[in-house]
């Protein structure tokens, strides 16, 4: 089988591209910036590396078998020793041989090769004359229709670069009406599928972008932290698990469905130092998930520490850090963050320092700025860029400032005039790490409230949108959809997003048309109305005409679609019900038990059903029932003495036998006349006193 030559390769290039290919793949190119391959020459090449691959093998393979040729002559040798002369002649065949072994497997290898297209490689000259034919074959074929696409790409590509508030996604934008009051947290899954908000109002409100239609209405709304204002929401780095922050003390771990996970230990309040208690003692700010460790999270607190957390073991803090001024006093922390890595713990306190603690390590502060801030105001924003060299803080003295965590002895820029009245004021990086977001706050009736963006590479303010007249409490831009969800202080939550340059997200439920109510299918009661005619008649069965003048009801029948019916009245079933009084039903719901809700009366005997009696079997109740009964006796006390009286002479014990040998004999006066002498005393000596 002949090998076809350059010149035949060249000619299979002339007839172009197959265009049954196009057909049969479905496309033409991967993406707007699609690679052009040739075919021909990619297959040139591979068959110049095959041929370079049979040539070595056998090369190797001939070494081989004159290796295993010249040890079998060398044993023969030494076995027969034979003449020099015949040695010379052995050799002489042993190379002929080998020459002629070695010239029919190259004519073998040869065949094999022809019948598998593979051969010596093509001369210098060959090859490069095919390469020329084959460019100028392409060179005629016409200009592919993506060519001019991929230039205007790339210009856009390139001005996109260069100015990179083109990649603001800010052309559209949808509202979800959270409640009436402050939005103070915003959390969006990695995924970017749900977003969840809380606020002042105490409850927390599940979206779900590809189940909402365009009536944009919540899934689910609950309040986990009961009557606590939510200060952080965020979903963990799995999306499985929301991190809660509210006012107390405790913070909670959710579910994507909203079912408690753990809820954090409490700790002793009386404990002086913070680290030997297994809990915060004082409300919470913030919280914040590990951004590559399941399941661990921080929170801080006013209690002056900062607490790192694992799901699986809420009874007890997994470290604490404790933030001090210079002087070793305790300062509260307002926020917290881990850096993107998670090997750094950065906080914010209320003296306006800003303190950078390695994970590891929960004594002394890595990085320690002091006066990042002005002291008093509340720091409410940390968060560390994508490439994690650079933190930006938001601080309650109205400014945004930018540090470089490998040289923190002073900010790199600052930026004030940005009013914040909300101590979860935050602030964000873009996704491709060139712009910094934050909000402003302003008055009631004084304005709106702005998005502000940030170039960071000079912290130049080059480009503003006004949300609502309202604060801008939270913002949020999510790198995988690039849409930017913003918190208001009016309690709504936006959504800003451009058709071309985001992904999902709010474009899901856009395009969905709001569902119409479904009509309940009741059935109505038709009310007929007729009329009722009184015409005079004369009875004149009892007497003459005319003795007695009667009146007769005349019944006109009323058509109800095409039946004929009587009069409405003459008919129980079509008189429509008098109102009556609601206070005998009200009399009767009240003896009713159930309807009532009558509590019931304590158990009688030793108890049942769970619940325990009033003098059951144990220790508690005999004492109740024996000892600790009113045993008071209103009976006269000289009776009472006396009572026992005959008994103590007859049988003395206590007092008698002490005075017996002592106790002189008692000796009366009898006096005869005494009750002569008691008829003639007065009324009044007589009464017994």
């Amino acid at each position: 089988m002949d090998r076809p030559g350059p010149s035949e390769v060249a000619g299979s290039d002339a007839s172009g591209p197959d265009p049954q290919l196009a057909v049969t793949m479905g496309f033409t190119g991967f993406g707007k910036k699609a690679r052009t391959f040739d075919l021909e020459a990619m297959f040139e090449q591979t068959r110049r590396t095959a041929v370079e691959r049979s040539r070595k093998t056998l090369e190797a393979r001939e070494k081989e078998e004159e290796i295993n040729r010249e040890k079998e002559l060398r044993r023969q040798n030494e076995d027969t020793e034979p003449t020099s002369s015949g040695s010379h002649a052995v050799r002489d065949c042993s190379k002929s041989s080998s020459s002629d072994t070695s010239s029919n497997g190259s004519e073998e290898s040869s065949d094999s090769s022809d019948d598998e297209l593979i051969g010596p490689p093509l001369p210098p000259k060959m090859v490069e004359e095919s390469v020329k034919r084959m460019e100028e074959n392409i060179s005629r074929l016409p200009p592919p229709l993506y060519e001019e696409e991929e230039d205007d790409d790339d210009d856009g590509d390139s001005e996109d670069d260069d100015n990179p508030v083109q990649k603001i996604p800010d052309s559209h934008e949808i509202t979800l009406k959270h409640g009436t009051k402050t939005v103070s947290a915003l959390g969006l899954d990695p995924s970017g599928a749900r977003l969840v908000t809380g606020g002042y109002d105490y409850d927390v409100k599940f979206w779900d972008f590809a189940g909402m239609d365009a009536s944009f209405k919540a899934f689910r709304s609950l309040q986990p932290c009961e009557c606590h204002q939510i200060k952080s929401l965020q979903y963990s780095n799995t999306g499985d698990m929301i991190l809660v922050v509210s006012g107390s003390s405790q913070a909670k771990v959710i579910d994507r469905d909203g079912f408690e996970v753990m809820e954090c230990i409490k700790g002793d309040q009386y404990i002086v130092d913070m680290a030997n208690t297994k809990g915060h003692t004082a409300m919470l700010h913030t919280g914040s998930w590990h951004p590559k460790i399941k399941g661990e999270f921080m929170t801080c607190s006013n209690d002056a520490t900062v607490r790192t957390w694992e799901v699986e073991n809420p009874k007890k803090q997994r470290s604490v850090f404790k933030p001090r001024t210079m002087q070793g006093k305790k300062v509260i922390p307002t926020t917290c963050t881990y850096s993107r890595d998670g090997n750094l713990i950065a906080a914010a306190c209320q003296n306006g320092s800003i303190q950078i603690w390695d994970r590891n390590l929960t004594v002394h502060p890595k990085f320690h700025y002091k006066q990042a801030h002005d002291p008093g105001t509340d720091t409410s924003c940390v968060t560390f860029s994508y490439d994690g060299n650079v933190l930006a803080s938001r601080g309650g003295d109205d400014t945004l400032k930018l540090w470089d965590i490998r040289q923190f002895n002073k900010p790199l820029f600052s930026a004030s005039g940005l009013p914040t009245m909300f101590p979860m004021t935050d602030c964000c990086f873009s996704p491709d790490d060139k712009l910094i977001v934050t909000g402003t706050s302003v008055q009631r009736g004084c304005g709106s409230g702005k998005l502000v963006f940030f170039e960071r590479r000079t912290f130049q303010r080059v480009y503003e949108i006004d949300i609502t007249d309202a604060s801008v409490v939270r913002c949020l831009w999510h790198p995988k959809l690039n849409q930017i969800m913003v918190g208001t202080g009016n309690g709504l939550a936006k959504v800003y997003y451009d058709p071309n340059k985001s992904q999902r997200g709010a474009k899901l439920c856009v395009v969905k048309t709001q569902r119409k109510a479904k009509q309940a299918e009741t059935l109505t009661q038709d009310y007929i109305i007729t009329q009722v005619g009184i015409s005079p008649h004369r009875d004149t069965t009892s007497g003459g005409p005319g003795t007695s003048c009667a009146f007769k009801a005349t019944f006109i029948p009323v058509s109800v679609g095409e039946v004929l019916l009587p009069s409405a009245h003459a008919l129980p079933m079509f008189r429509e019900p008098r109102q009556r009084s609601t206070r005998k039903q009200l009399e009767k719901d009240r003896l009713d038990p159930l309807k009532s809700h009558k509590p019931e009366p304590p158990v009688a005997g030793p108890g049942r059903g769970g619940r325990v009696g009033t003098h059951g079997g144990t220790l508690s109740s005999y004492i109740v029932k024996n000892i600790a009964l009113d045993k008071t006796d209103d009976s006269n006390p000289r009776e009472a003495i006396l009572r026992h009286a005959k008994a103590a002479e007859d049988n003395p014990y206590w007092v008698s036998p002490a005075y017996s040998k002592t106790q002189p004999k008692t000796m009366f006066a009898q006096v005869e006349s005494d009750d002569e002498e008691t008829k003639n005393e007065p009324e009044w000596k007589k009464r017994k006193i």
